[in-house]
């Protein structure tokens, strides 16, 4: 096993959120797996919170190599702290990391086409890895478009959709909430589809298997919008 990508429909959606609790669940299951948050920018509370659900088995360090301090998109922040983005060294350090871990979950920046560098989104770092994607999708009005174009800019770059995770920002749930995941399960095409509530601390152990026992080396191209 290699790893995932967790990426989001937007900024707050509950990345970090999703993937602590996977990281918690899998390692309550035996396995060896750690978090990976390659840049942060703003507050590092995301890179600690993986640092921490990874069981502290990494100095921080190496699950944060980039910690960059303006609370905006890596390429401008790491312009105004003077820093050169590298992403073929990110990759690198990734599959450094898989060697030494049964599975590394890497935790995205804001969505999918978030700028990295010049001429170089996110998508474009994940499509260099090769492994299977996670979305995380704010469960909200307008979460069908979001998601709908997110996943189909995964599939355009050939990546296979393993899991599509619905993250309820609030209690209170209005038509579009209840309604987004029987439409989602109609138009996209993933491994697995789940929804987490508020304060939700566990995580259905389908999932869990379904994380543990995947070939991250899928064939390229399988998930995405339903035909």
């Amino acid at each position: 096993m290699s790893g995932f990508v967790v990426t989001g429909t937007g900024t707050g959606v509950g990345k970090t959120y999703f993937t602590a609790l996977a990281l918690r669940a899998l390692r309550e299951a035996g396995v060896d797996a750690v978090g990976l948050k390659p840049v942060c920018c703003g507050g590092r509370e995301d890179a600690v919170a993986l640092w921490e659900a990874s069981g502290r088995v990494e100095e921080i360090e190496m699950l944060n190599p980039v910690w960059l301090r303006a609370p905006v998109a890596p390429l401008v922040a790491a312009e105004l702290d003077g820093v050169k983005m590298d992403t073929a060294e990110w990759g690198a350090h990734a599959r450094k990391l898989a060697d030494r871990h049964e599975l590394v979950l890497l935790e995205g920046v804001g969505g999918w086409e978030v700028p990295l560098a010049e001429g170089e989104v996110f998508g474009d770092f994940a499509a260099t890895l090769g492994w299977p994607v996670i979305v995380v999708v704010g469960n909200q009005l307008g979460a069908l478009n979001h998601t709908l174009l997110t996943v189909k800019a995964i599939a355009a770059r050939g990546l296979h959709l393993a899991g599509l995770v619905l993250n309820h920002l609030e209690e209170e749930r209005d038509v579009a909430m209840v309604s987004n995941r029987a439409v989602l399960a109609e138009w996209v095409r993933a491994d697995w589809q789940i929804e987490l509530m508020p304060g939700q601390d566990w995580l259905e152990g389908e999932v869990v298997e379904g994380m543990r026992n995947a070939d991250c080396r899928l064939e390229s191209g399988e998930g995405g919008i339903v035909g």
